[in-house]
């Protein structure tokens, strides 16, 4: 059984109600929630949450909520992994364990089915314990900066500042969509990065964490216009 799992909890403190805020015309979570669904490869979509009212948008828009999750694992600083292992055990105790599971952030809009399908054949054709998207830095973090005192800027590594960009290597970071996984690699690694772990590249432009409010703004202007280009695409 293949299953996806929303982790939502309650509280967001920097971006209140978070999970659920309006996003391009639906509550974020539902992008999310669409994408697994028109994905086709997953026998549930589940979202693991503490909150009431998430829970009953995340029914509306297409999930289930079997469970509440617990308030030990609903803190400010609890990691992805020990929700993962909880929906993998509720699911083993009451319907079934599953084999393959992809967590999937409630806040990552630009989560597509054509990149969790790949995801998936990524990690089933390479035996992986994880599959991770990423993407590249814009810009060589060989050349990234300190700000010190009195607004006075040295470089990290000054050896790197006489080299070209194309001379130096290309580094990339997660894009903070989703992990897909084995259900047993969930239950006995800590991390994702585990060391038998497989990377899908993204184009930079399908990717922005969402913070803080400034981030949220960016991603609005960027989900429009990539929807402006599809429209675009479909009339020609």
């Amino acid at each position: 059984m293949k299953v996806a799992v929303i982790p939502a909890r309650g509280g967001s403190k920097r971006i209140p109600g978070k999970n659920v805020r309006p996003f391009c015309g639906k509550p974020i979570i539902a992008w999310s929630i669409e994408a697994a669904v028109e994905a086709g490869c997953f026998d549930q979509v589940i979202v693991s949450t503490d909150d009431e009212e998430i829970a009953e948008v995340a029914v509306q828009c297409g999930a289930t909520v079997p469970f509440t999750r617990p308030a030990d694992l609903s803190d400010d600083h609890t990691p992805t992994v020990p929700v993962v292992r909880h929906a993998i055990s509720w699911l083993a105790d009451h319907i079934k364990a599953p084999t393959q599971v992809c967590c999937i952030y409630a806040t990552a809009p630009f989560v597509t089915a054509h990149y969790l399908r790949a995801g998936l054949t990524l990690l089933e054709t390479n035996a992986f314990d994880f599959v991770v998207p990423v993407t590249s830095f814009a810009f060589p973090i060989q050349r990234a900066l300190r700000v010190g005192a009195g607004s006075r800027g040295e470089m990290i590594d000054p050896s790197k500042y006489g080299v070209r960009s194309q001379d130096l290597e290309e580094y990339f970071h997660d894009s903070g969509q989703f992990y897909w996984g084995s259900a047993d690699a969930w239950l006995k690694k800590d991390a994702v990065f585990s060391g038998n772990t497989g990377v899908l590249v993204l184009p930079r432009h399908r990717v922005q964490d969402i913070d803080t409010l400034e981030d949220w703004t960016r991603a609005e202007y960027m989900f429009e216009a990539l929807r402006a280009q599809r429209q675009g695409d479909d009339r020609a």
